[in-house]
């Protein structure tokens, strides 16, 4: 099952930068749009601003520091995946910022979270990019059974209810990056 595609503003002021992430958006099954976004997609140079007072949560795309008020953070060189998975998570709420970046004041460290196994942060990664079991079965070469033993072990480690507290609970803590 595909989930719809969000409708983004792209606020790029380089004409080729915007048609290459332009053509991303679109091969994402993504509609650019000028007004009513469900994001707001900006490239950030050093020395640049964010859009003022953006009418929905914003993605950056820069490798130089970003105000943390910014609802996602990803570096300029993104792949096609990280850019989807990037802006799917903010427009459902959560925050993104790239690897390596400090953690968002409010949130505990990484060292805090309960410590998962190599196999657990691998589906619960995959379940944040938005991939069902069967999905991560194939992708791991595993049984959908073991996807669901993990992911219950999963919501034990994190006290999370469901698969998206649980991604949110390893974005937050530091666990996982998307």
């Amino acid at each position: 099952m595909t989930e719809p595609g969000l409708h983004v503003r792209v606020a790029v002021t380089d004409p080729v930068r915007r048609r290459g992430l332009t053509a991303m958006l679109t091969a994402a099954g993504h509609t650019v749009v000028t007004e009513a976004a469900d994001v707001v997609l900006c490239d950030l140079l050093p020395g640049s601003t964010p859009p003022p007072e953006a009418e929905a949560p914003v993605l950056a795309l820069t490798d130089a520091l970003a105000p943390e008020w910014l609802a996602g953070v990803l570096p300029r060189a993104v792949v096609p995946e990280q850019l989807d998975a990037g802006l799917r998570a903010v427009a459902a709420g959560l925050v993104v910022r790239r690897p390596g970046a400090a953690p968002v004041a409010g949130f505990r460290a990484a060292e805090e979270s309960p410590a998962l196994t190599p196999r657990e942060v691998e589906v619960l990664s995959l379940v944040g990019q938005g991939l069902t079991n069967k999905a991560v079965a194939r992708r791991l070469g595993i049984s959908v059974h073991t996807v669901k033993f993990h992911l219950e072990a999963l919501f034990t480690k994190l006290d999370a209810t469901s698969r998206a507290e649980a991604v949110a609970k390893g974005l937050r803590g530091g666990v996982i990056e998307l």
